[in-house]
């Protein structure tokens, strides 16, 4: 393996550390060596949230922009504000549920269809994989899982695989919360897959 440099963006409060945690443990557990960064803005205010996450790589925890094999992104917006540290042949894996701002909320400020936002993404990456993660987490059981309907969906690119991510998940979420997690993970990867 050559390595994998990942970007999990979001806004505080949708579990984009989880995903990390989830990432990183599988890839230890494979035998991968796993460099990661977290950046917080406001994330305990809805504020952005960017996770570097890179395997098998020797060269620093940090992303270069134009570097990343894959964006993992929880929130639209977010996808688009990341997209400089996509590689031209990266995937874009993204929620297509916007977590709007205060400032749009109060109507001082806007926010861009999801439709322009993934057109353009589509033409910044080699592959978007658009996902409606915050219906199938509650068809999974439990709205506060589509981070890991994320990680399923996210799978179908990452050099892991899929016994290894869900273990990982087992070992990462809260014992009473496993099925549902699994079936969110699960979900994802479906959802992934039948994506064209």
């Amino acid at each position: 393996m050559t390595g994998f440099d990942l970007i999990i963006v979001g806004v505080g409060g949708q579990g984009a550390i989880l995903a990390s945690d989830i990432v990183g443990s599988a890839a230890v557990h494979a035998g991968l060596p796993v460099m990661a960064a977290e950046t917080h803005g406001m994330a305990q205010r809805g504020g952005s949230v960017e996770n570097h996450v890179r395997l098998d790589c020797r060269y620093g925890s940090l992303i270069p922009p134009g570097r990343a094999d894959a964006i993992l992104a929880l929130e639209p917006a977010e996808a688009l504000r990341a997209v400089n540290y996509l590689s031209p042949g990266g995937v874009a894996v993204v929620n297509t549920n916007p977590v709007l701002p205060i400032t749009v909320l109060s109507g001082s400020a806007g926010y861009p269809a999801v439709d322009d936002i993934l057109t353009e993404l589509k033409g910044r990456c080699e592959r978007l994989v658009a996902v409606d993660a915050d219906s199938l987490a509650i068809r999974a059981g439990h709205p506060l899982t589509a981070n890991v309907v994320m990680i399923g969906a996210l799978s179908c690119f990452l050099p892991l695989d899929v016994q290894t991510l869900e273990d990982s998940i087992h070992s990462l979420v809260p014992p009473k919360t496993v099925d549902v997690n699994i079936a969110a993970f699960r979900l994802g990867r479906k959802a992934s897959e039948t994506t064209d």
